[in-house]
């Protein structure tokens, strides 16, 4: 109970800097001009520049992994992304530099980043010292610990930046604090886990470790597999098309955002171009801060009173279709009203949905199927066909701004099309998904 009392206080401390950080992002990619980009065409190409990249940094983090303890990676990992921090909290526009090019896109890019080298790391050392009985209890306490921080730092964001509180410029050294605190969580759970751990691999069968370990995944492999298999192709048409409408429904809310604060700043007289970038930052950080806030609360709620009692009385259909459900009603709505108040609600209403239900059908759908699949058909899903749904979103916006000219209506009324689409190929896995299972209850 101690340790999980640690990670508890751990990952709460980390989701509360990410959260820090990640207003921030879509703040300063709002005032990186590209000429002849609009703002949403700028995120949608860093979005899937970032998708790229995250492809070979986690190649990399990987390799590091097998080179060092996981305290060591983790310390070093941690402060590896403080000191970024603290570069970035120089380059900030209109703080010791002016507004620099290119700044925003790269501080996007490292956004991602940071999300391998400190959030997922947690979750990875979370389930090395968990690997018995006792993760199966404590797991579910550990993460209400990541949804409350997330909740926390959307809030700190809202209110205290809002109020001026906490300038926006001071978010990035901030963030500094819970982290350096995270490393020191850490190396106690290492502390009193360790030796755990050193006892029981002593007392252990000596020819234990002996037993076959499951080949290295491939994602070339992976994606030969997804071919071959019915199953395999309906998870990665449904893992592609919810990454597609789902981006491109953060960068039609990233549009609607920038035209409410164009308006805002015509109408209190705001003029000048460094006062115009300065309005634009700190709105569209705050607008993110309230908006990640409701999310997050919305996504804690569900996560605890709805996923496991629908799963339950409606089982596996009801957990993946329930989302491209509220997505069809969400975008439909947005197609007609394309408001900033209808369009923050019902995106709201998306991705707590993402974050808590449909999470908990991600975990689900692998549990009928066999090994070979696991190890070679989820990489490859996880990756390349959630990479391939960002790269589909930027063409939708290539296409759509460029050559067809569309209106954030019409965008709207395309992601429509598009969650059809993902509610046919739904209904399907759920059928491939109940043939699996009624294939692993059979007697052998």
């Amino acid at each position: 109970g101690r340790t999980a009392v640690l990670m508890f206080a751990n990952v709460f401390l980390i989701l509360l800097a990410y959260y820090f950080i990640k207003p921030l992002r879509e703040g300063w990619i709002a005032i990186s001009a590209i000429e002849g980009l609009t703002k949403m065409e700028v995120k949608a190409y860093s979005s899937f520049a970032q998708s790229i990249a995250l492809l070979f940094i986690v190649g990399w983090y990987a390799r590091l992994a097998d080179r060092w303890d996981r305290v060591t990676l983790f310390t070093r990992a941690t402060l590896f992304c403080i000191v970024n921090m603290v570069i970035f909290w120089f380059l900030q526009p209109n703080f010791f530099f002016d507004n620099l090019p290119l700044s925003g896109i790269v501080y996007y890019l490292w956004v991602g980043m940071f999300g391998v080298f400190v959030v997922a790391q947690f979750w990875t050392f979370c389930a090395d010292v968990y690997t018995d009985e006792r993760g199966k209890r404590m797991l579910p306490f550990i993460a209400i610990g990541a949804t409350s921080g997330a909740a926390a730092g959307s809030w700190i964001v809202d209110t205290l930046v809002d109020a001026g509180v906490i300038p926006t410029e001071a978010l990035l050294l901030v963030a500094t604090l819970p982290l350096l605190a995270s490393i020191l969580l850490v190396r106690a759970v290492e502390q009193r886990e360790g030796q755990r751990a050193s006892l029981a691999e002593d007392a252990a069968d000596p020819n234990a470790g002996s037993a076959a370990k499951p080949e290295k995944a491939s994602l070339w492999s992976g994606a030969k597999l997804v071919l071959l298999s019915k199953f395999l192709l309906l998870a990665a048409v449904v893992t592609l098309l919810t990454n597609w409408v789902n981006t491109n429904g953060e960068n039609l809310l990233f549009r609607v955002v920038q035209e409410a604060l164009a308006v805002q700043a015509r109408d209190q007289g705001v003029m000048d171009e460094r006062s115009l970038l300065t309005f634009v930052r700190d709105g569209t950080t705050v607008f993110y801060g309230n908006f990640y806030f409701w999310v997050n609360i919305v996504a804690l709620l569900l996560q605890a009173f709805v996923a496991s009692r629908l799963l339950k009385y409606g089982g596996f259909a009801a957990i993946l279709l329930i989302l491209p459900v509220i997505a069809l009603a969400s975008y439909t709505v947005m197609a007609l009203l394309p408001v900033l108040a209808i369009v923050k609600l019902m995106k709201i209403a998306e991705n707590a949905t993402d974050y808590s239900l449909n999470n908990t059908s991600r975990h689900v759908l692998w549990l009928p199927v066999s090994s070979a699949m696991k190890f070679h058909g989820k990489p490859a899903i996880d990756t390349l066909y959630v990479r391939l749904g960002d790269g589909l979103a930027a063409i939708t916006v290539l296409v759509g701004v460029h050559l067809l000219a569309l209106s954030t209506s019409e965008f709207f009324a395309f992601n429509v099309i598009l969650v059809l689409c993902w509610l046919v190929a739904g209904v399907l896995l759920v059928r491939e998904h109940r043939r699996a299972s009624e294939v692993a209850h059979e007697p052998s």
